[in-house]
């Protein structure tokens, strides 16, 4: 477990001897009075009280009653220390732990020296210290050598032998191999999400090849659910949802699909890193689009995929089309929302602390912040803003959008014929009507039909509303229905004529608009409304050293500001320090269940340290050299002797409960979507269908959101079945931020507010009561039983043994197919007994002993055995 920052230090203060160890300013004080202090005394122009604590010599400043902030030697006579022991300091914030204000007295204590001379001056703001730049996230990825001084006998890839290295010091090693069931249950989930066929299972069992676990990973590579398993961890980062967020309208994205399907084709195709994210930063740069000149970019589908690839920047909460109460502030708050995502995703920086002040705890300024928003803000321009409708592109060709220009022609010329028929039939009825109105005022009455209503004089009004229905202006079905049939058939021929319209597709894409590159300020504690300097393009202050070569935006041919294909190009490059670590620190986790850093999206200062930072930095290399492609690391992890453990290891278990050292393999449950879709693929109703438009969802009357097509009004929640729409891949189901699916809320899918760097896994009691009453849960479960009745007609024996070898991959022994048999008798018996008690409707016809068997498969659905993968 990692130990809190404050206390580390604490535990570093005293060496093994137990003597002291001299503290210094650099290293121990600093970066508590950084957290805590320097945000009031240093960071601003005029630091408060005109105490500044960035340097130690600024220390020995004596304040207005005669007190000196730091006393050398004595912390019971240093202002500093006392107003921290008295809540007095600091004013706001979080107050310092007993472990820092120790730490503090100790440093003072020892005479509060530092480690070396300071600089003579300094400008406003925090300092990056030569501690920082030394901080291991921050150093170039080095490949070190394979270890050899270990078992050999146990490696059979390089991953193998750095983790048997640093096993072996802690007296572990590598459980025994998985047998065969286990672990083509458990490859299978992981690279496809959905679980083996009993064939296959048993193909594999009875495989005497040598190769015959290679050839297993070669044929799930090559799946295309490989590709859907392995978007939905990306579409996790990037925080995808079907819908804008931010408001309570929650607006739909209707083309947001287009990204998924791009995401998934990329997977499936095995599209290298560099390109994938190249593409997803600068597709429009790439593809030589800008806002009012895409057409070209659109009629050639690599440089259409570019464009649908930047949606990647378009993915966080936004607000901005549904009239929020504050639109400065609703603008803003998409560009600081989509910089999260970018860092967290490309970078493991916590980089959105450093938005309203300087980074608390790592070297990050709020003006690093605003110059890395420099390379959005081109695209993004808060003051000449885009909201989402305007960043939608049409898929017309231009033949295509003559043809739909010549048909609506045609359409609008049949609607005017029906107009004008309306109105002909209309007049003929007035005349007949008019005859109605006293003679004397006929005259009058016809004046004011043919005058505008709102040019009617108060007489004229008072006459219409003095004889209505001899007005005859609209509403031709009340005098003759037939004549309105007549109209409405040829109102219908238009609207049928449109229909034969090219199907026009629209692009969610991130554009810059030609010759627009706005001036980026800091906002002075990120308030828009408070614009200080300009700033330019840049990357974090932290990387620009000798050995760091950050990126320099070029203008692009096609009018855009080239600095998002710069950047990425900088962060795809190789020698940026962190990309291809934070990358390939997510893959592994999402094959061994923890990261090497298993804080993902924060390698900063208050995330946890690698536990294997060669590994880490050997895989990021190989990574790199291997063309950023992704199946070529899958196949170094899984051909492993570290994923192919058994997931019991006594002495692991007991030394190691976080598995740190991957001494055993981590027991882990289902995630939400793998428990979904294995639940339909295991009773045969699994559609298979790739890609296209989301699957509907609505809130049905007992208030869950359940696939469908939403029939609910302002008073009534009611969904209607969606047909085969409702059983395909969760990948493919709608997401909506404001109204999750609730089977897989509930088994912790993620809420995209804006992207979810690591899912939770809990186990809590709404688990159990939704796979007790869940009508998902209900209606898979019968479905299971029907197909049990199907293959094995009337053998209960048979289809225990069948639905054993679906839902877990092994054959029942003697001892399951008894017990299950007697809690069949059991239930057959107590329902029975139910049905006999109570009135059923006409036409109904209980089954107790299907009944029976459709709650034996809920129970197994709902056990250990089926939820977790070992």
């Amino acid at each position: 477990m990692k130990l809190p920052s404050a206390v580390f230090l604490c535990s570093l203060a005293v060496t093994a001897r137990g003597a002291e160890r001299l503290l210094t300013f650099e290293k121990d004080v600093r970066p508590i009075v950084k957290a805590h202090c320097t945000h009031c005394h240093g960071e601003e122009e005029k630091p408060e009280g005109g105490v500044d604590l960035r340097l130690r010599r600024f220390m020995d400043q004596k304040l207005d009653g005669g007190s000196q902030v730091v006393v050398a030697g004595h912390p019971e006579q240093s202002e500093l220390v006392r107003l921290i022991k008295n809540g007095e300091m600091p004013k706001k914030g979080k107050q310092l732990s007993e472990a820092e204000l120790a730490i503090i007295e100790q440093w003072i204590a020892q005479g509060a020296k530092t480690a070396k001379p300071e600089p003579l001056a300094l400008a406003p703001g925090p300092i990056i210290s030569d501690d920082d730049r030394e901080y291991w996230a921050f150093q170039p990825v080095k490949r070190p050598a394979v270890p050899k001084d270990v078992d050999n006998r146990k490696v059979r890839t390089p991953v193998d032998a750095f983790l048997l290295k640093s096993m072996t010091k802690q007296g572990l090693s590598f459980a025994p191999e998985a047998d065969r069931r286990t672990l083509i249950r458990r490859v299978t989930l992981d690279l496809t999400g959905l679980l083996p066929t009993p064939q296959e299972v048993e193909a594999f069992v009875n495989d005497k090849s040598p190769l015959a676990y290679e050839q297993l990973v070669e044929r799930l590579l090559a799946s295309k659910n490989y590709g859907e398993r392995w978007a939905r961890h990306w579409l996790d980062v990037v925080g995808y949802a079907d819908s804008n967020g931010y408001s309570e309208a929650d607006s739909v994205r209707p083309q947001a699909w287009r990204y998924r399907d791009y995401v998934i084709r990329a997977m499936n195709a095995d599209k290298p890193w560099d390109e994938f994210i190249q593409e997803q930063l600068a597709g429009d740069e790439l593809a030589g689009a800008t806002h009012a000149d895409y057409q070209q970019a659109v009629l050639d589908p690599h440089r259409t995929d570019q464009l649908i690839a930047t949606a990647f920047l378009r993915m966080a909460p936004d607000g901005t089309g549904d009239a929020p109460d504050d639109a400065k502030l609703a603008k803003n708050q998409v560009i600081a929302e989509q910089m999260k995502v970018m860092t967290s995703s490309l970078m493991g920086l916590t980089v959105a602390c450093a938005q309203c002040h300087d980074h608390r705890y790592d070297p990050i300024t709020q003006v690093d912040y605003y110059r890395l928003r420099a390379v959005l803000d081109p695209a993004y321009n808060w003051e000449s803003w885009r909201a989402p409708a305007q960043r939608l592109y049409s898929l017309y060709s231009p033949q295509e959008r003559a043809k739909a220009a010549e048909i609506e022609v045609k359409a609008k010329e049949i609607e005017a014929e029906a107009r004008a028929m309306s109105k002909k039939f209309l007049d003929e009825i007035f005349e007949v009507e008019i005859k109605k109105v006293p003679e004397a005022e006929q005259a009058a009455f016809r004046v004011a039909r043919d005058t505008p209503v709102a040019k009617q004089t108060p007489e004229q009004k008072a006459l219409i509303k003095k004889y209505p229905s001899a007005l005859a202006t609209y509403s031709l079905d009340l005098y003759d229905k037939k004549k309105q049939d007549i109209v409405d058939a040829k109102m219908a021929e238009a609207k049928k004529l449109r229909e034969t319209k090219p199907a026009e597709g629209f692009v969610m894409a991130l554009t810059e608009v030609k010759g627009q590159v706005p001036a980026t300020k800091l906002f002075n504690r990120g308030d828009h409304d408070q614009p200080k300097q300009a700033l330019t393009p840049g990357e974090l202050s932290i990387l620009a050293s000798p050995q760091i070569e950050p990126f320099k935006p070029v203008p692009v041919s096609s009018g855009s500001s080239g600095r998002r294909l710069a950047y990425a190009q900088w962060l795809t490059s190789g020698k940026h320090p962190l990309t291809a670590r934070v990358l390939v620190n997510r893959f592994w986790m999402n094959h061994m269940g923890r990261g090497i850093v298993n804080t993902p999206g924060d390698f900063g200062r208050q995330g946890e340290l690698p536990t294997h930072p060669e590994l880490l930095d050997y895989l990021a290399d190989e990574f790199v050299k291997s063309g950023w492609k992704l199946k070529p690391l899958h196949r170094l992890i899984l051909l492993s002797s570290a994923y192919r453990q058994s997931s019991v290891n006594q002495a692991s278990l007991h030394g190691d409960l976080e598995n740190r050292f991957y001494a055993r393999f981590k027991l882990r449950r289902l995630d939400a979507e793998t428990l979904r879709d294995s639940m339909l693929a295991v009773t045969g109703t699994l559609v298979q269908s790739s890609y296209g438009p989301p699957s509907g969802i609505g809130r049905d009357a007992q208030g869950r959101v359940v696939t469908g097509i939403d029939k609910s009004t302002i008073t009534v929640n009611k969904v209607d079945p969606g047909g085969s729409d409702d059983f395909r891949r969760s990948i493919y189901v709608q997401v909506r931020r404001s109204k999750p699916v609730t089977v897989l809320d509930t088994f912790d899918a993620p809420i995209m507010t804006p992207n979810c760097e690591v899912r939770a896994q809990t186990t809590v009691a709404p688990q159990s009561l939704l796979l007790m009453n869940d009508t998902f849960v209900l209606d898979s479960s019968r479905r299971l039983a029907d197909l049990l009745q199907t293959e094995a007609p009337g053998n209960r024996v048979e289809q225990i043994k069948r639905v054993w070898e679906l839902l877990f991959g092994k054959p029942a022994t003697q001892s399951d197919v008894a017990r299950g048999i007697a809690y069949l008798d059991e239930q057959t018996k107590a329902l029975t007994q139910y049905h006999h008690d109570i009135q059923h409707p006409k036409g109904v016809v209980p089954n107790p002993p299907q009944e029976a068997m459709a709650s034996f498969c809920q129970i197994l659905c709902s056990s250990n055995r089926f939820l977790y993968v070992e």
